[in-house]
C-alpha cells in the first residue's frame, strides 16, 4: 500500500506544526536560562518572574508532547484501520 500525496501533505503539515512549537517552546527556554543566570548574578531581584518564565516553559512543552503523543496515536489508529 503506498503513501498518497494527500497523506505525505498532511504528515508534512504536522511536521511542521510540531517543528514550529518545539521552535518556540526553545526560546521561551532560552529566556528562562538567560533570566535564571540573571538571577544568580543578582542582576534580577525578582524571583516570581523567573519562576513563572521556568514553569511558562515546563507547561508549554508539556503541551507540545501532548499534541505530539496525540497525532502519533492518531495515525496508529489509522494504519491499524481495514479498508
Amino acid at each position: 500500500m503506498g503513501v498518497s500525496d494527500g497523506q505525505t501533505d498532511l504528515v508534512s503539515a504536522f511536521g511542521g506544526v510540531l517543528e514550529q512549537a518545539l521552535d518556540t517552546v526553545n526560546d521561551m527556554q532560552t529566556r528562562a536560562d538567560r533570566l535564571t543566570e540573571k538571577l544568580a548574578a543578582g542582576e534580577v531581584r525578582d524571583i516570581h518572574q523567573v519562576m513563572i518564565a521556568v514553569e511558562q516553559v515546563n507547561i508549554a512543552l508539556q503541551l507540545t508532547m501532548q499534541g505530539r503523543n496525540k497525532g502519533i496515536e492518531s495515525y496508529q489508529e489509522i494504519m491499524r484501520m481495514q479498508v
